[in-house]
């Protein structure tokens, strides 16, 4: 089966979670802020594993340590770019980018898209490599961490007095621009075997500037950072484990 539509595929299933998630609001409503913080937490843990073993290791592994690193360089580059000309808003650090005429909603969807479009690249630059189990694993992860986001999203849009159906839909569109990252990450990557260390260590740059940037950040602003701490340290454990299981 052609590469680039297993790859495209794992990042489509992989966001669709996002809407398991998501419809979780109907039935968790009044979620504490501490469990949402230790699960936002958990998925930290969960992508920061897979952006080490997943993209980080093979990357050194195909290209050595050099080309790992300005791959990773260049993707967080990148995904400052985008934070600087991309107009959003976040959950805790508030409107970011140029100015312009956006509601609310808006802004927070644009936010999201560019926190999901990486984990898109990731599932589809995993499977780049020719290995397969590697990249069903690190879909897994990416899975995990959007079944978290798909609940937090529909919650916060939910208790920013957005009907609870209307809450549900814009956390479930939010995956669309996943495929869409994994079909271009996997195509471009798969045009030649020098690019394939460039690309796994871009889509891990970029996934540590999202970890670090926005969803460690949020976890701990509320005053739970204790619960986070410890559900980042089971996420990346539980991840490890997946790793070494089924790749390692």
């Amino acid at each position: 089966m052609n590469i680039i539509f297993i790859g495209t595929l794992a990042s489509l299933i992989a966001g669709s979670v996002t809407i398991i998630g998501a419809s979780s609001v109907f039935l968790m409503r009044k979620v504490s802020e501490k469990f949402l913080d230790t699960s936002m937490g958990f998925a930290a843990g969960v992508m920061l594993a897979a952006t080490f073993f997943g993209l980080i290791l093979p990357a050194i592994k195909i290209g050595g340590m050099l080309k790992t690193a300005l791959g990773i360089l260049i993707g967080s580059l990148f995904l400052i770019v985008m934070e600087k000309i991309v107009p959003h808003m976040h959950r805790v650090a508030g409107v970011k980018g140029p100015p312009v005429r956006l509601s609310k909603l808006w802004l927070f969807i644009l936010a999201i898209t560019i926190h999901n479009f990486p984990e898109g690249l990731t599932v589809g630059v995993g499977f780049a490599g020719g290995n397969i189990a590697s990249g069903i694993v690190l879909a897994i992860g990416i899975g995990i961490q959007n079944f978290v986001e798909g609940l937090a999203v529909a919650l916060a849009l939910f208790r920013d007095k957005n009907k609870i159906m209307q809450a549900f839909l814009i956390a479930s569109f939010t995956c669309v621009v996943e495929p869409i990252g994994g079909f271009l990450g996997i195509s471009i990557v798969s045009l030649s075997k020098p690019i394939i260390p460039y690309g796994m260590a871009f889509a891990a740059g970029a996934m540590l500037f999202v970890t670090s940037e926005e969803v460690i950040p949020e976890t701990h602003s509320r005053g739970n950072a204790r619960e986070a701490t410890v559900g980042l340290i089971l996420g990346f454990i539980v991840m490890m484990f997946l790793e070494g299981i089924f790749v390692i």
